[in-house]
């Protein structure tokens, strides 16, 4: 643990500034206190610390008719380590301004001398309530004023009154707090499914706990109490863990705090740590979308209420309207709510005919209904009626209101009573940046991405069931799209699908990954890499299906995922192995060398030299994100040529995403052999370079005149790395029966600048020749493929790959550090 620095001074007495640092510390550093007894005890110590500066500073000021009032968090009670101190000093409006000027000095500048840091006011009662009235953040955080020193009467006057006027207010200002909840949440995220967190700001945090409570003070509506307490509790706890590891005031839980604030917390990682942010998260989440409907309901209520008396004079009621959305199932007041003939304890398909309904027409389900089916509804039969399985696949294809509706049944624990294998994923975080969500929303939220495209395949069902699905085997050890593939094969019986479906679902999940790890990381123009997924896939009507939901998952993965470029590449995949699949033979006519190449083979030839050209869209289309820049390089043949150009496209800050290395003989007059080298490369920021500064540069560097590796590194000593943890190390490996020509050895290690060129110098400097390479960046992880022949241009020998891969794996480890 970091201890909490505070300056102790020089004095003992806990009242004054030395002596009440002194006691902060100890209080912090206190292994047998956490939590609310920690907090309540530090809120306890200010508070004395407070009393004793007031009491003495008023009779130094000579005011009386004041009052020292905490607000906000402090006024609850609720101190973490680096806290706001939120103090109101309240006057009766007596007191001159000198006096109170000098009152207020000896109050905020001990406070600043130890470095704490201080939201403070000086009002006196009508000047607090018009500020509360004009200021809704004001009047949040007086409505847990607490009286620490000086008049009681006039602090307990204020609580009243600002209690009060929140009362006469709320039909106004609560739909105000709902749009500032809302538009929070819009630009910090959901705290539940999130991998960095905001504990505080993000949907489902503590300001959300904290408008809940206000909602409630106002009389209007209440929240769902139960889990409510220990949920804020536990966000509260982890704030004050990572308050204590970081010595700041933030409330962000990024990842590199991770592990220390879950050792501060006694709990076994960080993965544990998080689950519990996000089930506390879900709890306060779901009991805010509960409440503010009810708000709205009640708003709507209070402004029919006059025009219904208009209408139908006094003591007439209407009965509200009940609209049919299925068997035992209704709307009424923007809610799904059950049919009063719905028997929920003889139907057990209702909860997800519910659902389904409730998805289908964009509303909610209400928490009576939920509560109720999760009551009384009975147990589905194994396997499900068809009407069942029906039902989940609506539910799962209409779209992004399926994610409310899915949210409200977790909540009361249907879907762990319709899909067990669901507790596995349920909350599990993944702690990897390259994932916007928990597998469980992730899940999810692939499927509302797959409801997109089911327009794209024969078998819309079972995509929608694959996507909910392909991650399951997450909460399981070993791979998990193994793991995953026996638990949806399981799955997929009980819910009800014939074999033939089942094992369609099945091969889905098996190879979810199989597109777009083959897309990026394999030669296309290999036939081996062609046969090897059609027979994986074994079927075009599964190949359909894969396609689909290779898209769906990348695009709930996140924005590092998918790409024009990658989408590219997957789409040119499955056309090969659909030609394939449909009796077409797997290995492609060479490519012809096309005039462009020619020209600048015959070019670098005639010069002796490198000859390139940049062209700006590799694809010609104008799309937004295009597939990034068309390099081709003629050289003559020559060592070195690949990490020499890697090099210096780095230097150039040019992103390589795919490489190809080609051979070609120039026929005679000319004669002599040239390399033709084709890249696809995108600038990391700004504009391409041009043609003729990459060539000058190129030029030096193959010559030797550049040193490469001596600009790279005063590049990287220029930025210095963020702090941060230890990266992981790199893995080299050789991916067995991966081509016939060419042996394909495979590396995952940290991108950073120039990486290509190391592993070039490294291939090079262990006698193989690179025949092309496949470059994939995830977040700040590199997956690079690359096909290697010895010198005579045939794949290498098991011991010989072997022993190429563990020199490279030892030299990309002698070159790394944290990142």
């Amino acid at each position: 643990m970091t201890s909490v620095e505070v300056s102790t001074g020089s004095r003992d007495d806990d009242s004054e500034p030395g002596g009440y640092a002194a006691a902060r510390l100890r209080l912090l550093n206190e292994k047998g206190r956490s939590g609310p007894p920690r907090r309540t005890a530090l809120a306890e110590l200010t508070d004395d610390w407070l009393a004793t500066l007031f009491a003495a500073a008023a009779q130094e000021a000579g005011v009386s008719g004041a009052s020292l009032v905490a607000v906000g968090g402090y006024g609850r009670g609720e101190l973490s380590p680096r806290s706001d101190l939120d103090l109101l000093l309240l006057h009766d409006g007596r007191a001159d301004a000198g006096a109170l000027s000098l009152l207020a000095d000896r109050l905020w500048y001990p406070v600043w001398d130890l470095g704490l840091a201080l939201d403070h006011s000086v009002r006196t009662a009508a000047e607090a309530r018009r500020t509360a009235g004009e200021d809704l953040k004001v009047q949040l955080g007086l409505l847990d004023a607490r009286h620490v020193a000086g008049d009681l009467a006039l602090a307990s006057a204020l609580r009243t009154t600002v209690l009060a006027d929140w009362r006469n207010t709320a039909p106004k200002r609560l739909p105000e707090l709902d749009e500032l909840c809302r538009e929070r949440a819009h630009r910090q995220g959901e705290l539940q499914y999130l991998l960095e967190g905001d504990l505080k700001e993000a949907r489902g945090g503590l300001r959300d706990a904290t408008a809940l409570r206000a909602v409630a003070a106002s009389w209007l509506a209440d929240a769902p109490r139960e889990g409510l307490a220990e949920a804020r509790r536990r966000l509260l706890d982890v704030r004050d863990a990572l308050h204590l590891c970081t010595g700041r005031a933030t409330d962000r839980l990024a990842l590199q705090e991770q592990d220390a604030v879950a050792a501060e917390l006694d709990l076994l990682d960080a993965d544990v740590m998080l689950r519990q942010v996000s089930e506390s998260a879900r709890v306060i989440s779901y009991a805010g979308d509960v409440t503010w409907r009810e708000v709205g309901r009640v708003l709507r209520a209070r402004s029919a209420r006059p025009r219904l008396r208009r209408l139908f004079g006094g003591g007439h009621t209407v009965a509200p309207a009940r609209t049919p959305l299925a068997e035992g199932v209704v709307e009424q007041d923007g809610e799904v709510v059950l049919a009063l003939t719905a028997r929920p304890e003889k139907d057990p398909v209702l909860p997800l005919r519910a659902a389904a309904a409730a998805a289908r027409c964009g509303l909610p389900i209400s928490l009576h209904a939920v509560r109720r089916l999760a009551a009384a509804a009975g147990p589905l039969p194994t396997p499900w009626p068809a009407e069942a399985r029906d039902q989940l696949v609506t539910l799962l294809g209409a779209g992004e209101s399926t994610v409310a509706v899915w949210e409200a049944l977790e909540a009361e624990g249907l879907v762990t009573r319709l899909l067990p294998d669901w507790e596995r994923v349920r909350s599990r975080p993944q702690r990897n940046a390259v994932h916007t969500w928990t597998v469980d929303r992730h899940l999810v939220e692939t499927a509302v991405r797959a409801s997109r495209l089911t327009r794209r395949v024969h078998r819309p069902d079972l995509l929608l069931v694959a996507a909910l699905l392909h991650d399951i085997g997450k909460g399981w050890p070993g791979d998990h799209s193994v793991a995953g593939e026996t638990i949806a094969r399981d799955m997929a019986a009980r819910i009800g699908f014939p074999a033939a479906d089942v094992d369609v679902v099945a091969t889905l999940v098996r190879r979810h990954l199989l597109l777009i790890e083959t897309a990026t990381r394999r030669d296309l123009d290999d036939p081996v890499t062609v046969r090897s997924v059609a027979d994986a896939v074994g079927s075009t009507g599964t190949l359909e299906l894969l396609h689909a939901l290779t898209e769906a998952d990348a695009l709930a993965t996140g924005p590092a995922a998918w790409s024009s470029w990658r989408g590219a590449l997957v789409a040119d995949l499955v056309k090969r192995v659909a030609a394939v699949l449909a009796g077409e033979p797997a290995d492609p006519e060479p490519a012809a060398v096309t005039a462009e190449q020619e020209r600048l083979a015959v070019e670098a030839h005639r010069t002796g030299g490198p000859v390139l050209a940049l062209r700006a869209r590799a694809d010609g289309s104008p799309e937004e994100e295009p597939l990034g820049a068309r390099l081709l390089v003629a050289v003559p043949d020559r060592p070195s040529v690949l990490p020499v150009t890697a090099g210096v496209l780095a230097l150039h800050r040019l992103t390589v995403r795919t490489a190809e290395l080609r051979a070609v003989e120039l026929p005679d007059p000319v004669g002599g052999p040239v390399l033709l080298l084709e890249w696809r490369v995108a600038a990391e920021y700004g504009s391409l370079p041009q043609d003729s500064r990459l060539r000058a540069d190129l030029v030096r560097a193959l010559d030797g005149s550049l040193d490469i590796e001596a600009r790279l590194a005063e590049r990287e000593a220029a930025y210095p790395r963020r702090r941060g943890g230890q990266a992981p190390p790199p893995r080299v490996t050789v991916a067995p029966s991966a081509s016939r020509h060419a042996t394909v050895i495979e590396v995952r290690a940290q991108d950073v600048p120039g990486l290509l060129h190391r592993i070039g110098h490294a291939l090079e400097t262990a006698g193989v020749r690179v025949r092309s390479a496949h470059v994939s960046t995830l977040g700040s992880n590199a997956v690079d493929a690359f096909y290697v022949t010895d010198g005579a241009g045939v794949p290498l020998a098991p011991a010989e790959a072997a022993k190429v891969a563990g020199e490279l794996e030892s030299a990309l480890g002698d070159a790394s550090g944290p990142s």
